[in-house]
């Protein structure tokens, strides 16, 4: 069984409401995947998604990429089960894979601060890859504390506390299927 935007919200009556929803969110994944095709054409990148919140967006994302690739996940904490970035980035899960003269997508849930992307980034680099790119489907700009490319970005939000499609609170709320934003 399936359930529409509109049935999540009955189920869960602490949404507040929906920021951005589901058809939005494939429409445009479809579009970042064309743009990562188009990019990578003749390359073999490697997704890197950054667990635990990236996962749904990954998945529907290599779907939509045409260009040969691979995936590899790292596990990364910055929240502490709270509300706010704590600044302290602890890696928990390291690549399997050689990233050395390889071509990587960094494929994140939300870029927030830019304190947990500047710290993988830096670490990632002295390990040689070809390029370093990042793919998130969330960029919250007005909370950003520390400068970050982003090369991929979904939907530029503002500075709220979002949950669903992989982003949680207290790990609860991945499975929506769409961007909801929680009551006070």
């Amino acid at each position: 069984m399936t359930f529409d935007d509109q049935e999540y919200l009955q189920r869960y009556p602490f949404i507040e409401r929906i920021l951005i929803s589901s058809d939005e969110i494939q429409l445009r994944v479809r579009q970042l995947g064309n743009e990562i095709s188009r990019a990578y054409e003749g390359s073999t990148p490697i997704f890197v998604c950054i667990l635990k919140g990236a996962y749904p967006f990954l998945a529907d994302l290599t779907r939509c990429v045409s260009v040969d690739h691979e995936v590899d996940f790292m596990a990364v904490s910055s929240y502490g089960g709270g509300t706010q970035s704590s600044g302290v980035v602890k890696i928990e899960k390291d690549l399997k894979a050689n990233i050395t003269d390889r071509d990587i997508i960094l494929v994140e849930d939300i870029i927030d601060t830019g304190l947990t992307i500047a710290n993988l980034m830096e670490v990632l680099q002295t390990r040689n890859p070809r390029s370093i790119r990042v793919a998130a489907l969330l960029d919250k700009r007005a909370a950003r504390i520390k400068d970050v490319p982003l090369h991929y970005a979904g939907f530029e939000i503002p500075k709220e506390f979002v949950i669903g499609y992989g982003l949680d609170y207290d790990e609860k709320y991945r499975n929506l299927p769409f961007i909801g934003i929680m009551k006070a």
